[in-house]
């Protein structure tokens, strides 16, 4: 505990720094008058014991300039990520919006995550959103809400994308014929999440990752289910 003397103290030197600034903030020309005695000023240095206010103020000019090189330096990757992360959706856009039936949607859907290096693309519908039952073609593409129920709770929780592994039984439930499936990226379609499921696979077990970017996949489990209404009727 600080005894009243300390507590004084303290507080007249508050009083002094802040009478300082207030006078050189209202008499600026100060350092014109005095400026050898600027000059030969010493300040405190963690490393060099004392340097002189000349050398204290480039330093810190230095390192403002250092910090505004290294903010331009990361605008400009952002920008150039943005750039790419739009060609690619303009381009898988393109070439599924072109497709002529859904098998050919799903096939080019998958071809151009292979062009990507991965395993594969997967698209799966909860059947209570969609019609996929007989006379339909599109009972492949049905998942059970149920059945995925607690897969969604273990691996997503709250949110709409989930990167990294699955276990066997999970993938059983998700992709049941794939196979040397190392992780995957998975997102909830539309923009509830309450659709089904986009899957993008890899064989590399390090590939998907938490704590990756999910702008791209945000952005795909928006267009997928417009695309998939000229072929699906919604519920």
């Amino acid at each position: 505990m600080k005894q009243p003397g300390e507590e004084l103290q303290e507080t007249l030197m508050e009083l002094d720094d802040r009478a300082v600034v207030e006078y050189l903030q209202r008499h600026p020309e100060f350092f014109i008058r005095n400026a050898r005695a600027v000059e030969a000023m010493r300040v405190p240095h963690p490393v060099r014991g004392t340097i002189s206010l000349v050398e204290w103020h480039m330093a810190r000019a230095r390192n403002h300039i250092n910090e505004l090189e290294e903010n331009m330096t990361l605008l400009m990757e952002q920008a150039n990520a943005n750039e790419s992360l739009f060609n690619r959706l303009l381009h898988l856009q393109g070439r599924l919006a072109s497709a002529s039936s859904l098998d050919e949607l799903l096939i080019r859907f998958h071809r151009w995550a292979r062009d990507l290096g991965l395993a594969g693309a997967t698209i799966r519908l909860f059947p209570d959103r969609w019609r996929l039952g007989a006379p339909s073609s599109f009972t492949h593409l049905a998942l059970s809400r149920q059945a995925f129920e607690p897969l969604r709770i273990q691996r997503l929780g709250h949110e709409q994308h989930y990167l990294g592994p699955l276990n066997g039984p999970e993938l059983l439930v998700v992709l049941p014929e794939a196979k040397a499936i190392g992780s995957v990226a998975m997102s909830m379609l539309g923009r509830e999440g309450d659709l089904g499921v986009m899957l993008f696979s890899s064989r590399d077990a390090h590939h998907y990752q938490q704590g990756q970017g999910t702008q791209l996949l945000h952005e795909i489990a928006l267009i997928l289910p417009e695309l998939l209404e000229r072929w699906i009727e919604r519920i």
